[in-house]
């Protein structure tokens, strides 16, 4: 996943919380989420990781948007134990339809499927 900061934010890096395995961290001049290679990462952190980078970028103040390939959200919402969710991802994925994910579309997918 890639995140894209605002303007009145330089650098954003390491943990937005306890609990999710995941952190933000700059490769190559971008921002990108990376697995924590130390500790437990439970099921659903990658997807609230996802999840709760979505809803910082809907307000704009330090992330103004984000992008995720289809089958980095299908992984994520399938170790989560949301099947059906990954299994509409993975179809407009396979199909062509949707190879990324933005934040409203993020936001959709936990409103849609009640996640």
């Amino acid at each position: 996943m890639e995140l894209f900061l605002s303007e009145q934010c330089k650098s954003l890096t390491g943990s937005l919380g306890r609990g999710f395995g995941y952190s933000i961290q700059r490769q190559r001049g971008k921002f990108v989420s990376k697995r924590n290679s130390k500790g437990v990462v439970p099921p659903d952190g990658h997807w609230r990781f996802i999840l709760a980078c979505a809803q910082l970028a809907q307000s704009k103040l330090h992330i103004t948007g984000l992008r995720v390939s289809w089958i980095e959200l299908w992984g994520a919402l399938v170790r989560a134990k949301h099947p059906i969710a990954a299994q509409q991802v993975s179809k407009n994925g396979n199909k062509g339809i949707k190879s990324h994910y933005d934040e409203k579309d993020i936001i959709n997918l936990k409103i849609t499927f009640s996640l």
